[in-house]
Protein backbone atom coordinates (compact mmCIF):
# COMPACT_ATOMS: atom_id res chain seq x y z
CA UNK A 1 0.00 0.00 0.00
CA UNK A 2 1.27 3.25 -0.88
CA UNK A 3 1.97 5.84 2.07
CA UNK A 4 -0.04 9.33 1.91
CA UNK A 5 1.72 12.03 0.87
CA UNK A 6 3.31 14.33 3.23
CA UNK A 7 1.89 17.81 2.27
CA UNK A 8 3.43 21.17 3.15
CA UNK A 9 2.02 24.65 2.66
CA UNK A 10 3.94 27.55 1.73
CA UNK A 11 2.83 30.67 2.04
CA UNK A 12 3.75 34.19 0.60
CA UNK A 13 2.99 37.23 2.39
CA UNK A 14 2.68 40.99 1.18
CA UNK A 15 5.77 43.43 1.52
CA UNK A 16 7.12 44.14 4.98
CA UNK A 17 6.46 47.91 4.61
CA UNK A 18 2.93 48.89 4.00
CA UNK A 19 3.62 52.01 2.21
CA UNK A 20 4.03 50.31 -1.06
CA UNK A 21 0.46 49.49 -3.18
CA UNK A 22 0.17 45.92 -4.61
CA UNK A 23 -0.89 42.69 -3.96
CA UNK A 24 0.46 39.30 -2.16
CA UNK A 25 1.31 37.70 -5.87
CA UNK A 26 3.21 34.71 -6.62
CA UNK A 27 2.81 35.21 -10.55
CA UNK A 28 -0.33 33.09 -11.25
CA UNK A 29 -2.83 34.39 -8.18
CA UNK A 30 -2.89 37.18 -5.76
CA UNK A 31 -4.39 38.86 -2.44
CA UNK A 32 -4.88 41.74 -1.59
CA UNK A 33 -7.35 44.60 0.49
CA UNK A 34 -10.29 46.25 -1.81
CA UNK A 35 -9.45 49.38 -2.79
CA UNK A 36 -10.64 52.04 -0.49
CA UNK A 37 -12.44 55.15 -2.24
CA UNK A 38 -9.13 57.46 -1.09
CA UNK A 39 -6.27 55.12 -1.92
CA UNK A 40 -4.81 51.63 -2.95
CA UNK A 41 -4.43 49.25 -0.16
CA UNK A 42 -1.53 46.28 0.27
CA UNK A 43 -2.23 45.66 3.70
CA UNK A 44 -5.62 45.61 5.93
CA UNK A 45 -4.43 48.41 8.45
CA UNK A 46 -7.68 48.59 10.94
CA UNK A 47 -7.46 50.58 14.72
CA UNK A 48 -9.71 48.78 16.80
CA UNK A 49 -11.32 48.93 20.43
CA UNK A 50 -11.74 45.29 22.52
CA UNK A 51 -15.22 44.53 21.88
CA UNK A 52 -15.48 45.53 18.40
CA UNK A 53 -16.38 43.49 15.80
CA UNK A 54 -15.12 44.84 11.94
CA UNK A 55 -15.73 44.34 8.57
CA UNK A 56 -13.71 44.99 5.26
CA UNK A 57 -13.46 42.87 2.29
CA UNK A 58 -10.11 41.32 -0.17
CA UNK A 59 -9.74 40.99 -3.88
CA UNK A 60 -8.43 37.22 -4.73
CA UNK A 61 -7.34 37.78 -8.91
CA UNK A 62 -6.72 34.55 -10.77
CA UNK A 63 -3.98 35.21 -13.62
CA UNK A 64 -3.71 31.64 -15.03
CA UNK A 65 -5.59 30.31 -18.03
CA UNK A 66 -7.61 27.81 -16.19
CA UNK A 67 -10.40 28.38 -12.97
CA UNK A 68 -8.68 27.77 -9.56
CA UNK A 69 -10.33 27.09 -6.44
CA UNK A 70 -8.63 28.57 -2.92
CA UNK A 71 -9.13 27.62 0.54
CA UNK A 72 -9.41 30.78 2.71
CA UNK A 73 -8.47 31.29 6.43
CA UNK A 74 -7.16 33.88 8.86
CA UNK A 75 -4.05 33.29 9.98
CA UNK A 76 -1.58 34.42 13.33
CA UNK A 77 1.59 35.92 11.86
CA UNK A 78 4.94 35.13 13.40
CA UNK A 79 8.50 36.03 13.10
CA UNK A 80 10.73 33.09 11.79
CA UNK A 81 13.66 31.51 14.09
CA UNK A 82 15.93 31.06 11.00
CA UNK A 83 16.08 34.81 9.83
CA UNK A 84 13.32 36.57 11.67
CA UNK A 85 11.03 37.25 8.22
CA UNK A 86 7.38 37.30 8.94
CA UNK A 87 5.44 33.82 8.13
CA UNK A 88 1.75 32.21 9.28
CA UNK A 89 0.36 29.65 11.04
CA UNK A 90 -0.81 27.10 8.76
CA UNK A 91 -4.53 26.30 8.46
CA UNK A 92 -4.60 22.86 10.16
CA UNK A 93 -2.42 24.55 13.47
CA UNK A 94 -4.57 25.98 16.30
CA UNK A 95 -4.91 30.04 15.93
CA UNK A 96 -4.89 31.72 19.32
CA UNK A 97 -4.62 35.89 17.81
CA UNK A 98 -6.21 37.89 15.07
CA UNK A 99 -6.57 34.27 13.10
CA UNK A 100 -9.09 33.02 15.63
CA UNK A 101 -10.68 36.65 15.80
CA UNK A 102 -11.11 37.05 11.80
CA UNK A 103 -13.10 34.08 9.70
CA UNK A 104 -13.62 34.96 5.72
CA UNK A 105 -17.40 34.72 4.80
CA UNK A 106 -16.73 31.99 2.33
CA UNK A 107 -14.37 29.34 3.29
CA UNK A 108 -13.64 28.25 -0.36
CA UNK A 109 -13.88 29.99 -3.07
CA UNK A 110 -13.31 29.63 -7.19
CA UNK A 111 -11.85 32.10 -9.28
CA UNK A 112 -12.42 31.62 -13.05
CA UNK A 113 -9.18 32.14 -15.29
CA UNK A 114 -7.74 35.76 -15.84
CA UNK A 115 -10.80 36.72 -12.93
CA UNK A 116 -10.94 38.17 -9.85
CA UNK A 117 -13.36 37.61 -6.83
CA UNK A 118 -14.44 39.68 -4.00
CA UNK A 119 -14.83 37.91 -0.26
CA UNK A 120 -15.99 39.52 2.88
CA UNK A 121 -13.98 39.08 6.14
CA UNK A 122 -15.43 39.98 9.28
CA UNK A 123 -12.35 40.43 12.71
CA UNK A 124 -14.59 40.23 16.16
CA UNK A 125 -12.10 41.73 18.65
CA UNK A 126 -12.77 39.96 21.87
CA UNK A 127 -13.18 41.97 25.53
CA UNK A 128 -10.05 41.33 26.77
CA UNK A 129 -7.83 41.86 23.66
CA UNK A 130 -4.46 43.72 25.08
CA UNK A 131 -3.73 46.79 23.82
CA UNK A 132 -1.06 47.41 21.07
CA UNK A 133 -0.36 45.25 17.69
CA UNK A 134 -1.85 42.50 16.48
CA UNK A 135 -0.50 41.00 13.09
CA UNK A 136 -1.68 38.30 11.07
CA UNK A 137 -3.17 37.50 7.48
CA UNK A 138 -6.08 35.98 5.33
CA UNK A 139 -4.71 33.55 2.83
CA UNK A 140 -5.56 31.85 0.12
CA UNK A 141 -3.75 28.39 -0.37
CA UNK A 142 -4.48 26.77 -3.60
CA UNK A 143 -6.22 23.31 -3.55
CA UNK A 144 -4.16 21.68 -5.51
CA UNK A 145 -1.63 19.36 -4.67
CA UNK A 146 2.18 19.56 -6.58
CA UNK A 147 4.44 16.93 -6.60
CA UNK A 148 7.59 18.32 -4.75
CA UNK A 149 11.05 17.07 -4.79
CA UNK A 150 10.53 13.61 -3.07
CA UNK A 151 8.63 10.05 -3.91
CA UNK A 152 6.02 10.83 -0.80
CA UNK A 153 6.44 15.01 -0.99
CA UNK A 154 3.43 17.37 -2.12
CA UNK A 155 3.07 20.99 -2.16
CA UNK A 156 0.21 23.32 -0.98
CA UNK A 157 0.77 27.04 -1.86
CA UNK A 158 -0.60 29.94 -0.24
CA UNK A 159 -0.80 33.68 -0.44
CA UNK A 160 -1.68 36.03 2.08
CA UNK A 161 -2.49 39.66 2.01
CA UNK A 162 -1.35 41.01 6.08
CA UNK A 163 -3.56 42.02 8.18
CA UNK A 164 -2.59 44.83 10.70
CA UNK A 165 -4.85 45.55 13.71
CA UNK A 166 -4.01 48.11 16.40
CA UNK A 167 -6.01 47.66 19.75
CA UNK A 168 -6.14 50.81 21.47
CA UNK A 169 -4.58 51.14 24.63
CA UNK A 170 -1.40 52.41 26.11
CA UNK A 171 1.99 51.92 23.79
CA UNK A 172 4.46 50.04 25.44
CA UNK A 173 7.34 49.55 23.25
CA UNK A 174 10.62 47.46 24.55
CA UNK A 175 13.40 45.48 23.51
CA UNK A 176 15.65 43.18 24.84
CA UNK A 177 19.37 42.23 23.16
CA UNK A 178 21.09 38.97 25.28
CA UNK A 179 22.84 35.96 24.49
CA UNK A 180 25.63 38.12 22.34
CA UNK A 181 28.42 36.08 21.56
CA UNK A 182 31.18 37.42 19.58
CA UNK A 183 33.69 34.89 17.51
CA UNK A 184 36.94 36.60 16.43
CA UNK A 185 38.07 34.99 13.07
CA UNK A 186 41.47 37.40 12.98
CA UNK A 187 44.44 36.57 9.74
CA UNK A 188 47.15 34.37 11.08
CA UNK A 189 49.63 37.43 9.44
CA UNK A 190 48.46 40.84 10.99
CA UNK A 191 47.08 43.17 7.73
CA UNK A 192 47.14 40.17 5.44
CA UNK A 193 43.74 39.88 4.95
CA UNK A 194 40.52 41.22 6.32
CA UNK A 195 39.01 39.61 10.02
CA UNK A 196 36.08 37.98 8.88
CA UNK A 197 34.45 37.75 12.68
CA UNK A 198 30.63 37.02 13.86
CA UNK A 199 28.60 38.42 16.36
CA UNK A 200 25.60 36.43 17.35
CA UNK A 201 22.68 37.72 19.28
CA UNK A 202 19.05 37.36 20.07
CA UNK A 203 16.55 39.84 20.15
CA UNK A 204 13.25 39.84 22.46
CA UNK A 205 10.47 42.40 21.47
CA UNK A 206 9.09 42.61 25.02
CA UNK A 207 6.74 45.45 24.09
CA UNK A 208 3.41 45.60 22.95
CA UNK A 209 3.84 46.96 18.96
CA UNK A 210 6.07 45.82 16.62
CA UNK A 211 9.56 47.29 16.15
CA UNK A 212 11.60 48.16 12.94
CA UNK A 213 15.40 48.12 15.02
CA UNK A 214 18.31 49.59 14.10
CA UNK A 215 21.08 47.35 15.57
CA UNK A 216 24.67 47.92 15.82
CA UNK A 217 27.95 46.44 17.59
CA UNK A 218 30.28 48.68 19.22
CA UNK A 219 33.72 47.52 20.36
CA UNK A 220 35.68 48.74 23.87
CA UNK A 221 38.94 47.96 25.46
CA UNK A 222 42.23 47.70 23.85
CA UNK A 223 42.63 46.33 20.06
CA UNK A 224 44.23 46.75 17.10
CA UNK A 225 41.56 46.53 13.90
CA UNK A 226 38.43 48.69 13.49
CA UNK A 227 36.04 50.82 13.23
CA UNK A 228 34.85 50.81 16.95
CA UNK A 229 31.09 50.38 15.75
CA UNK A 230 29.31 49.01 12.81
CA UNK A 231 25.66 48.57 12.13
CA UNK A 232 24.76 44.87 11.99
CA UNK A 233 22.52 43.93 8.84
CA UNK A 234 20.02 41.14 8.26
CA UNK A 235 17.73 42.63 11.18
CA UNK A 236 14.40 41.46 10.56
CA UNK A 237 11.91 44.86 8.98
CA UNK A 238 9.56 44.23 11.34
CA UNK A 239 9.81 42.29 15.04
CA UNK A 240 6.55 41.16 16.55
CA UNK A 241 5.31 41.81 19.99
CA UNK A 242 6.37 38.86 22.04
CA UNK A 243 8.26 37.22 19.95
CA UNK A 244 12.12 36.65 19.50
CA UNK A 245 14.54 35.48 16.99
CA UNK A 246 18.41 34.57 16.48
CA UNK A 247 20.49 36.23 14.59
CA UNK A 248 24.61 36.33 13.46
CA UNK A 249 26.17 38.29 11.26
CA UNK A 250 29.78 39.06 10.04
CA UNK A 251 32.26 41.62 10.55
CA UNK A 252 34.40 41.68 8.20
CA UNK A 253 37.54 44.39 9.52
CA UNK A 254 36.70 43.51 13.46
CA UNK A 255 39.15 43.70 16.07
CA UNK A 256 41.83 40.98 15.30
CA UNK A 257 44.27 41.43 18.55
CA UNK A 258 43.23 43.07 21.81
CA UNK A 259 41.09 42.58 24.32
CA UNK A 260 37.69 44.61 25.26
CA UNK A 261 33.96 44.24 25.52
CA UNK A 262 31.85 43.95 21.88
CA UNK A 263 28.52 45.09 22.99
CA UNK A 264 25.04 44.74 20.72
CA UNK A 265 22.53 47.54 20.74
CA UNK A 266 18.82 47.47 19.09
CA UNK A 267 16.95 50.95 19.13
CA UNK A 268 13.42 51.48 17.78
CA UNK A 269 10.31 53.86 19.03
CA UNK A 270 11.92 54.92 21.85
CA UNK A 271 13.10 51.75 23.41
CA UNK A 272 16.79 50.80 23.48
CA UNK A 273 18.18 47.01 24.36
CA UNK A 274 22.09 46.16 24.36
CA UNK A 275 23.86 43.00 25.61
CA UNK A 276 27.56 42.38 25.25
CA UNK A 277 30.61 39.56 25.31
CA UNK A 278 34.02 39.57 26.43
CA UNK A 279 36.82 38.83 23.78
CA UNK A 280 40.48 38.23 24.46
CA UNK A 281 41.99 37.31 20.65
CA UNK A 282 45.58 37.16 19.74
CA UNK A 283 46.94 36.40 16.07
CA UNK A 284 48.75 33.12 16.03
CA UNK A 285 51.59 35.42 14.35
CA UNK A 286 51.95 37.29 17.36
CA UNK A 287 51.88 34.42 19.89
CA UNK A 288 55.01 32.76 17.46
CA UNK A 289 56.54 36.29 17.67
CA UNK A 290 56.23 36.41 21.19
CA UNK A 291 57.37 32.88 21.50
CA UNK A 292 61.00 33.36 19.51
CA UNK A 293 61.09 37.03 21.60
CA UNK A 294 61.40 34.75 24.72
CA UNK A 295 63.43 32.02 23.58
CA UNK A 296 66.44 34.31 22.13
CA UNK A 297 65.45 36.41 25.65
CA UNK A 298 66.46 33.30 27.22
CA UNK A 299 69.41 32.31 24.86
CA UNK A 300 70.89 35.40 25.52
CA UNK A 301 70.81 35.82 29.26
CA UNK A 302 72.48 32.18 29.40
CA UNK A 303 75.45 33.42 27.17
CA UNK A 304 75.81 36.16 29.28
CA UNK A 305 75.59 33.81 32.62
CA UNK A 306 78.20 31.77 31.37
CA UNK A 307 80.49 34.36 29.97
CA UNK A 308 80.13 36.04 33.62
CA UNK A 309 80.99 33.11 35.24
CA UNK A 310 84.09 32.31 32.35
CA UNK A 311 85.22 35.77 33.75
CA UNK A 312 85.63 34.84 37.02
CA UNK A 313 89.22 34.46 38.60
CA UNK A 314 89.88 30.95 39.81
CA UNK A 315 90.69 30.57 43.43
CA UNK A 316 94.71 30.49 44.44
CA UNK A 317 95.45 27.38 47.00
CA UNK A 318 97.09 28.44 49.91
CA UNK A 319 100.55 27.28 49.83
CA UNK A 320 100.98 25.19 53.38
CA UNK A 321 103.55 26.76 56.18
CA UNK A 322 105.19 25.17 59.12
CA UNK A 323 103.23 23.77 62.19
CA UNK A 324 101.96 25.58 64.58
CA UNK A 325 104.07 25.61 68.00
CA UNK A 326 101.37 23.76 70.33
Amino acid sequence: MRAAPVVLLLLVLTALSPAPAGAADNGEWSVKPADSTITPRSAFELPARPGMTLSDRAVVSNTTDTALTFRLYVADAHNTERDGGLAVRGIEETQRDVGAWGKPERDVITVPARSTATVGITLRVPPDASPGDHVGALVAVDDRVRPGAGSHLGVQRGVGARIYLRVEGPRRPGVIVENVRFSARSPSIPWTGAAESTVSYTLRNTGNVSLALRVCAHVDGVYLGGPAERRLTNVPAELLPGQKVRLSASWPGAPLAGRGDVTVTATADGSRGAGSDSFLTVPWFLLGCLALLSAAGAMVLRRRRKAARAAQPMPTARAAGPADPE
